[in-house]
């Protein structure tokens, strides 16, 4: 059912599916986040030494969902994962393409990687369908955390569940706020890989599920909608990105202009030489309170980006 989901041209090697070189668009230069321009607005991003305002992460998953779809057929739709750790930034103009290792015989998940013409590495994980043997690239990740040490933006962050369960909802033309200034529409104007299951069509013989359901990027969007609404204590104006994504489909697809809701919980706290992070695990719900898709997410702040870091460092930790 799934042969007609995408036109993709997709190139088969022994070892791999291997997408077309795609160029995706940045649409997120309006982005506003912590009541300020985003690491997605070119000043923004050149303050703190990138070329320009860089395309978000989950983009990048739209190029691999034909692949997925090749190998796994329907059930990519209905319980796919793509778990991605964030390597490199893209900038709008630079192609990328996306390379799928072929599952070895009996398994449901596999090596993916994105790279640059220059051979750059945007990103690498795992994708898969349903329960996967085997820890997901995220999954491995977060058994090797460091746990952050003197904190300084996120010292009134705690691991455990955070805030209420909030109502979501993705219709075509609504903006999906501050966040994400653009609608489902404008994105499938310029989504790198389009398919007939993600428009109008309402019909069985186009979309096994009779109605147009939402590409996997666009499930960022979704899940992230109402975040700003009930926000982390995270000491602020401070500029993040996303270092590490992983959004797993448990009973999907999900549809457009459907009510769901979110419950989000944060799961670990990390760091670097550059950046303080906070892993939140955000679970979806359908009106019938059915877990239908997960979304790991780390949100990595720059310390260069939080003014007073270095003061309020050696005030907390006296160095």
């Amino acid at each position: 059912m799934a042969a007609n989901a995408f036109d993709t041209e997709i190139t088969e090697t022994a070892e791999a599916l291997i997408g077309p070189w795609r160029q995706p668009r940045q649409m997120l230069q309006a982005q506003v986040y912590d009541a300020h321009a985003s690491i997605h607005d070119d000043a923004t991003a050149q303050k703190l030494g990138f070329k320009g305002g860089t395309i978000e992460g989950p983009t990048h998953f739209s190029q691999f969902a034909p692949l997925g779809a090749q190998l796994w057929g329907q059930a990519w739709f209905e319980t796919g994962c793509l778990s991605a750790h964030y390597r490199s930034v893209c900038y709008e103009g630079e192609e990328v393409q996306a390379i799928l290792a072929k599952p070895s015989p009996g398994a449901s998940q596999c090596q993916i990687q994105m790279v640059k013409r220059d051979g750059t590495e945007v990103l690498r994980g795992t994708a898969g369908v349903g329960d996967a043997r085997g820890a997901t690239a995220l999954e491995a990740r977060l058994g090797e955390l460091k746990p952050l040490a003197d904190p300084v933006i996120l010292r009134d962050v705690r691991v455990g569940p955070f805030g209420k369960r909030q109502a979501i909802r993705m219709a075509f033309d609504q903006n999906m706020g501050d966040l994400y200034p653009f609608s489902l529409r404008q994105k499938l104007a310029v989504i790198t890989e389009n398919s007939p299951y993600y428009s109008g069509a309402d019909n069985a013989s186009s979309n096994p599920w009779g109605r147009p359901i939402i590409p996997m990027e666009m499930l960022s969007v979704l899940f992230q909608y109402r975040s700003k609404d009930d926000p982390l204590p995270a000491r602020g104006p401070a500029v993040g990105l996303f270092a590490d994504q992983e959004i797993r489909l448990v009973k999907g697809p999900l549809l457009v202009d459907e009510a769901y809701e979110v419950e989000r919980e944060v799961v670990a706290l990390s760091g670097s030489r550059r950046t303080e992070s906070v892993w939140m695990k955000s679970r979806v719900y359908d009106r019938a309170g059915v877990l239908v898709a997960t979304m790991l997410l780390n949100m990595a702040t720059m310390k260069d980006s939080y003014g007073p870091y270095e003061a309020e460092y050696r005030q907390l930790y006296g160095v």
